[in-house]
């Protein structure tokens, strides 16, 4: 029952605040467009839930678990958006967290990798598991087909430190 009347003052809220009633945050910066901030806009699904939205659309409001068990929700709407990654990463940064924002950002190139897909490259990152090839050859996937940039240089720099220290594969 306490999941219900979380849900529903989580309708109330978010229905306040499209029809310009003021909220809670005193003015949230990212209906402005600008950045997000700790202190006003965090945790974003008490301050601003109408922000945080599955991959296909669907509110915090519309994940109940009814809606779960009925299959009106489905497993994959309940993983996080790289939208709501970038909102975390600029929390972060308002408290002076970079390395936590480069993270979640991060992160978020990887939610466009089939899970199947990364862990496979988790095991090929592991010491002597693949050779240098192999390595640049997941980076170029990264980079040309998830257009994960950031992680595509990471595993560059990775088979060139593995290369330096001796841990790649040998054929």
């Amino acid at each position: 029952m306490a999941q219900q009347d979380m849900i529903a003052a989580i309708v109330r809220e978010v229905l306040a605040e499209l029809n310009g009633a003021k909220g809670t945050n005193g003015g949230a910066p990212a209906a402005a467009g600008g950045a997000l901030h700790y202190k006003n806009d965090y945790p974003l699904s008490a301050k601003h839930p109408e922000l945080v939205k599955t991959a296909t659309g669907k509110s915090l409001a519309d994940i109940t678990l009814d809606a779960v068990v009925s299959g009106a929700v489905k497993a994959e709407e309940i993983r996080i958006t790289p939208q709501t990654l970038e909102l975390q990463a600029q929390i972060a940064e308002s408290i002076s967290r970079p390395q936590s924002a480069r993270n979640m950002r991060r992160a978020g190139e990887l939610t466009r990798v089939p899970d199947e897909r990364m862990l496979a490259i988790y095991n090929a990152l592991r010491p002597n598991r693949s050779s240098k090839t192999e390595l640049l050859a997941i980076a170029d996937e990264l980079d040309q087909q998830f257009s994960a940039k950031v992680c595509a240089a990471f595993v560059r720099e990775a088979a060139a430190v593995y290369e330096a220290r001796g841990v790649l594969r040998k054929d």
